[in-house]
């Protein structure tokens, strides 16, 4: 195995394709029921969740995409997807919510195209975290009914506080047949990771789900005793597949709103993936952000243009591709050719799964967005970063996603001026460079944040080559947690490249907690 970058396609096929081979079949194992559940939960046909992940393997896998990443329908979109139903109009909104998704897909082959990949580092960490941790939320508000058996027309189209307060009455009025196979479903979800050892561990939670749902609803014929809402329905697929798209509300504002969303959160999430997987790839590749980008829209754009969903590079089944001992992307295709084989032979098996057994997976998914320990991990870094990180939940929650976002970075840009960040300052990248013999010495003169991030970075990457690099804090009197994590990165990967990083003074700043990457600021006490 190289530990660069395949020089071709073919090439990364031919030394890796067992390897590949059985990741993207127990990706695969994964990937078809979360598929189905968040097409079912984004208000798509249940189908077009597992056509979207076809896609996401069968077109991606041939741009510059990251080597382990798997691509494909997210619950972190379910949101954006059935607020675009609602306000497109409904049930009948598919083709506008596609083509809107069309639009976005657009706009990432151009940002992409133009290498601003990098503009996600403008959105603060915390903003980030809190949007997803809302998102969690959301979903297990708009499955626990699901879970619980209850007829659609009891919650369909409420909000998510509504939905919250109205959990004593689903399970008052829960269907209990439904009911305990769907709380039977996720005690395997959760307990999974907890419990399950040797080769009970290697077999995915959502499989063990199926294996379980699927013989209850035949053995008691639920098919036939149950409310045509209790199982999955695909219908005829490969009679519907084709074109699905209208731009009929394109000269409207609340189309451009989700193409912005939809942009938004589907960039974010994807590169937040690729950075995570990046420093989990054994051949220490380092993968080219724009490159993924690129590959993704393009799946956005076929997706869409098929009606299927908007597609992410997915953080679960694409660590879960690592964890199978995935060598190159070409497990994302395997995993695309064995959902396509499941669409040609399996359609009558996968209409015998419970939407109850898809509702427990989709509420472990939320439970991963908004545990505890994200609330506990961000105060660790800093009251600020749990301000920041709770007034994004509330806001996402009452309004929406876009308004949640905006006040995250807006009450970040004032807690900074209230520190003494001047208002010239937030997006100055102030700084003096001074070439040694053996490197160069970077001064930081202006306060190092998340707003002046990106031309900060622009800086920072023309000295790659530099050997030592040193960054000297002594004339810099802020640096936030977004700039620090960054900075974090940048050690890494300088590491990695036997390119030593000196980091000097930035001791003189006080943190704001004992995390290694909290807010630091000059203090009356310690001044350089």
């Amino acid at each position: 195995m190289k530990t660069k970058s395949q020089s071709s396609f073919s090439e990364g096929l031919a030394q890796n394709w067992r390897s590949d081979l059985l990741s993207g079949f127990m990706v695969f194992l994964l990937a078809l029921p979360l598929s189905l559940g968040i097409a079912k939960a984004s208000g798509y046909p249940a189908a077009m969740g597992v056509l979207t992940a076809m896609v996401g393997g069968l077109v991606t896998s041939f741009f510059k995409v990251a080597p382990l990443t798997i691509k494909g329908p997210a619950a972190g979109l379910i949101t954006i997807c059935s607020g675009a139903f609602l306000e497109f109009g409904g049930d009948q909104a598919w083709p506008m919510v596609t083509a809107a998704v069309m639009v976005a897909a657009v706009i990432q082959i151009l940002i992409s195209l133009a290498r601003w990949g990098s503009l996600s580092d403008f959105f603060p960490a915390a903003a980030v975290h809190g949007m997803l941790a809302a998102i969690g939320i959301i979903i297990i508000a708009k499955q626990f009914p699901v879970l619980m058996g209850v007829a659609p027309e009891a919650y369909k189209g409420r909000a998510p506080l509504e939905l919250l307060t109205l959990f004593p009455g689903f399970v008052a009025s829960c269907n209990p047949h439904l009911a305990v196979l769907g709380l039977t479903s996720a005690l395997i979800m959760f307990l999974h990771p907890v419990w399950a050892k040797g080769w009970v561990k290697t077999v995915p939670a959502p499989m063990w789900v199926l294996l379980v749902a699927v013989p209850a609803s035949v053995l008691f014929n639920f098919s036939a005793t149950e409310p045509a809402y209790a199982l999955v329905s695909i219908g005829n697929f490969w009679g519907q597949f084709g074109f699905h798209f209208d731009f009929g509300l394109v000269g409207q504002f609340v189309f451009w709103k989700y193409v912005f969303m939809f942009l938004v959160v589907n960039t974010l999430e994807s590169l937040l993936t690729v950075k995570a997987i990046d420093p989990m790839d054994p051949y220490h590749r380092k993968s080219d952000y724009n490159g993924d980008l690129l590959g993704l829209g393009f799946g956005n754009f076929v997706s869409g243009a098929l009606g299927g969903l908007p597609m992410i590079s997915e953080v679960v089944r694409s660590s879960s591709n690592v964890a199978y001992g995935a060598r190159t992307k070409w497990s994302n295709f395997f995993h695309g050719v064995f959902l396509l084989l499941a669409m040609i032979f399996l359609i009558p098996l996968i209409e015998k799964i419970p939407n109850a057994a898809l509702a427990a997976m989709l509420i472990f998914a939320g439970w991963r967005l908004t545990s505890p320990k994200h609330f506990i991990h961000t105060y660790h870094i800093g009251p600020e970063q749990l301000a920041i990180f709770l007034l994004t939940v509330v806001v996402t929650l009452a309004e929406d996603l876009l308004l949640g976002i905006a006040a995250g970075i807006f009450f970040k840009f004032v807690l900074h001026w209230i520190r003494g960040v001047q208002w010239n300052e937030f997006f100055k990248a102030d700084y003096r460079l001074e070439h040694t013999g053996n490197g160069a010495v970077f001064y930081f003169k202006s306060p190092a944040i998340f707003s002046n991030l990106l031309s900060f970075k622009k800086q920072l990457n023309k000295l790659q080559n530099e050997s030592p690099l040193v960054l000297d804090f002594s004339d810099c009197k802020f640096v936030d947690h977004t700039f620090l994590e960054f900075m974090d990165q940048f050690e890494r990967e300088r590491d990695q490249a036997s390119k030593p990083l000196i980091i000097r003074n930035l001791e003189h700043l006080q943190a704001v907690s004992g995390y290694k990457t909290s807010t630091r600021r000059r203090s009356k006490n310690n001044p350089i």
